[in-house]
């Protein structure tokens, strides 16, 4: 495919997304459809179209429509290109350039939702606009070394990625290049790395793990933080999410890691007393818009709201669940301090004897995603 090409296919693509259908579905359509495109034009038709998600204001407003073209045609002037080479209307190519776009102003330039906004500025002060900036550009690559560190890097070397450490935590790796090799590599095959965002490894090191902890992951979805727990210490771990599917992958990735990982049920997950739970609670996602930027445009402040509920109950579900003493740590992706620190005073005064002893904000001005991490300690016997 000719790089105009591309363009055309995207716009299509962005259709449908503005249409209703997940990005990924229409990629995947697209895709099925287009049997001649080989795998670097998929990888850059899918990169327009997550690209312009993130920034769909700013690119709408320089495209002069919010419509597949028009956030095309936007981000190829935000990229200081001029489009018409591109847009000939010759061959696959798109139709000549006749809109005219405008700078994108305000809230509009930073990619940022009208209504959120006020609440993102409370939460975040002086960081808004920088941190709305960051998450308008794609997320760095990160892994999670398993084992030593150097050696994780060498042997990804081996299959020509190129990582360095990252400060974020003492097993976080930033991919600079080869991402796209990752899953077929021996390091990652063999377990000696595993993709993670740097700022979720930063909260399992503040875990106060140790050998014979009873460890719940009461959120677990795919495993990932599971699993890095398992990394830190011999635990008794048990992972659980309301939804099982999401774990289907977890026995493999265990088998691989070399570490025992027991699924439960929620009544199983309750009857035990444990020394740590972590709760990875649903939320808005504001601190990973970056990673997935479709859920910046989908948030309603109903469905915040609704969030924010479940929040609340999953707190109250688990707290019976810890011994006496033992910690409730609560975790988010979001940077809205509705869903963080707010959370957490309100199940302080929910709960007598119980005392927040850590906490911990990390935006993705650090380099990872936004993350909070609020270690709760139920009250002694």
């Amino acid at each position: 495919m000719t790089p105009a090409a591309r363009l055309s296919a995207a716009m299509t693509i962005l259709d449908r997304w503005l249409s209703g259908v997940p990005a990924e579905k229409a990629l995947i359509n697209w895709a099925r459809g287009s049997r001649f495109a080989g795998s670097g034009d998929r990888a850059a038709v899918r990169d327009l179209v997550f690209d312009a998600i993130r920034c769909r204001r700013s690119f709408a407003a320089l495209g002069g429509a919010e419509t597949g073209r028009g956030l095309i045609l936007g981000g190829v002037r935000s990229a200081g290109t001029d489009p018409a080479p591109l847009f000939t209307g010759e061959g696959h190519a798109p139709a000549p350039v006749v809109e005219e776009g405008r700078p994108p102003e305000g809230l509009e330039a930073l990619d940022c939702p009208d209504w959120i906004a006020p609440a993102l500025r409370s939460s975040l002060g002086p960081d808004f606009a920088p941190v709305m900036e960051a998450l308008r550009h794609r997320a760095p690559v990160f892994l999670r070394a398993v084992g030593d560190r150097n050696a994780a890097i060498a042997a990804l070397a081996a299959d020509n990625i190129m990582a360095r450490p990252h400060p974020l935590a003492n097993t976080a790796l930033e991919v600079v290049e080869g991402a796209r090799r990752i899953q077929n590599s021996a390091a990652y095959g063999t377990g000696r790395v595993e993709l993670q965002d740097a700022a979720s490894q930063a909260v399992i090191e503040m875990l106060p793990l140790k050998d014979g902890d009873r460890v719940l992951d009461f959120c677990a979805g795919g495993g990932g933080k599971t699993l890095a727990m398992a990394a830190r210490a011999r635990l008794d771990l048990s992972a659980h999410d309301i939804d099982p599917k999401r774990m289907a992958d977890l026995p493999a990735r265990a088998t691989r890691a070399g570490v025992s990982v027991a699924r439960v049920d929620t009544k199983t997950a309750l009857s035990r007393d444990y020394d740590l739970v972590l709760v990875d609670a649903p939320c808005s996602g504001s601190g990973s818009w970056r990673r997935a930027p479709e859920g910046k445009w989908l948030l309603t402040p109903e469905r915040l709201d609704a969030l924010k509920r479940t929040q609340g109950e999953i707190l109250d579900q688990v707290a019976p669940a810890l011994r006496p003493e033992g910690l409730l740590a609560y975790a988010t992706c979001s940077l809205l301090e509705e869903e963080n620190r707010a959370q957490v005073e309100a199940f302080l005064s929910r709960h007598a004897g119980w005392q927040q002893i850590a906490e911990r904000r990390l935006t993705p001005l650090e380099g990872g995603d936004g993350f909070y991490l609020a270690l709760l300690q139920a009250p002694a016997a």
